[in-house]
């Protein structure tokens, strides 16, 4: 086996299932590391093992796929993944409109989440860093985000779109975090609730109504900040009049978003059905923090197609032409 192959799928792997950012961090730096070596050079072990950046567990990867042999971790952590969730929905998703960079609180850089996107088949992703007021997630300035929308210009191509995308931060009287004019020029605007989640119902509901009649807001993202699993504990829901932040969603085409990540399952399945009801848009979306965590939209479709969701009110089944038609409606 390639080793550099070996050392990706491993952390591609780690991504998935959210384990310790350092452990998959550690198998990219070698996998870059072993990406400029030559053939001679993986072969002179002793000189191998004292480069910075390989450790015990990476080298001995690099040993066994040199020897022909599938590496144990990687056929550990194969038989732990299982097969992937599978739905009939899932073939029909095009894209994803979620999902981060290191240039917020991502794991890599821009060009190994298109790649990964690539390899997964998509025909398009939308960059969707976090707003300035996220501190915590290194959110973008006005500045920093055009910087990147310049870089995202020019990373298109063979097939793919990657668009230019915010998270952003809904703040607390239901102002988008981030200027106007940016929020214009940007193609995907993913509206989201990070603060305050325990607001009393009546201010919540305000809250939200008001980001989702902003004339740029594309999708509500994951609505209640639920979490119900996973390494940062459980988080229970935000209050708020459902029916009233859903009937706004379905006047102003604006997307609910079914978060795939399986630490949030947001929004819970009763919701998906009051959205359904409403007459809402869906996009089945990653919140993909890394490259591997992109391949979660299976989650997403999965939950979609159980909870009735049909695909042609999943923005993330259309075409790039119909989508880009979508985000470019009147407001």
């Amino acid at each position: 086996m390639d080793p550099l192959d070996a050392l990706t799928e491993i952390a591609t792997l780690l991504e998935r299932e959210r384990s310790s950012r350092y452990k998959s961090k550690a198998f990219r730096t070698a996998a870059d590391i072993v990406a400029t070596l030559s053939a001679d050079e993986l072969a002179d072990t002793a000189r191998l093992r004292r480069r910075p950046g390989i450790g015990d567990t990476t080298f001995r990867v690099i040993q066994e796929a040199l020897a022909g042999e599938v590496p144990g971790y990687l056929a550990e952590l194969r038989a732990a993944a299982g097969a992937l969730r599978e739905s009939a929905l899932r073939p029909l998703l095009r894209g994803d409109l979620h999902c981060h960079s290191d240039w917020s609180d991502g794991l890599t850089s821009i060009e190994l989440m298109v790649d990964a996107a690539r390899r997964l088949g998509h025909e398009y992703l939308a960059l969707t860093d976090h707003s300035p007021r996220l501190t915590v997630a290194n959110g973008l300035s006005a500045e920093r985000l055009e910087r990147q929308l310049a870089v995202v210009a020019g990373m298109s191509g063979g097939g793919f779109t990657l668009l230019g995308g915010i998270e952003v931060d809904i703040l607390d009287d239901g102002a988008l975090d981030q200027e106007d004019r940016l929020l214009a020029a940007v193609d995907v605007v993913v509206a989201s609730v990070h603060s305050k989640l325990r607001m009393d119902a009546r201010d919540m509901t305000a809250r939200m109504v008001a980001a989702v009649r902003h004339p740029h807001t594309d999708v509500l993202g994951h609505c209640t900040g639920r979490l119900v699993e996973g390494s940062r504990g459980t988080r229970p829901p935000s209050q708020f009049d459902a029916d009233a932040v859903f009937e706004a969603c379905a006047q102003r085409g604006v997307a609910v978003e079914i978060n795939s990540r399986p630490e949030r399952q947001d929004p819970p399945d009763e919701l998906i059905a009051r959205a359904l009801d409403a007459g809402c848009l869906f996009s089945i979306d990653s919140d993909a923090h890394a490259p591997g965590q992109l391949s979660l939209i299976d989650h997403g479709a999965e939950r979609a197609e159980r909870c009735g969701v049909p695909a042609e009110r999943i923005v993330t089944t259309w075409p790039l032409p119909r989508l880009r038609d979508w985000l470019d409606r009147e407001r």
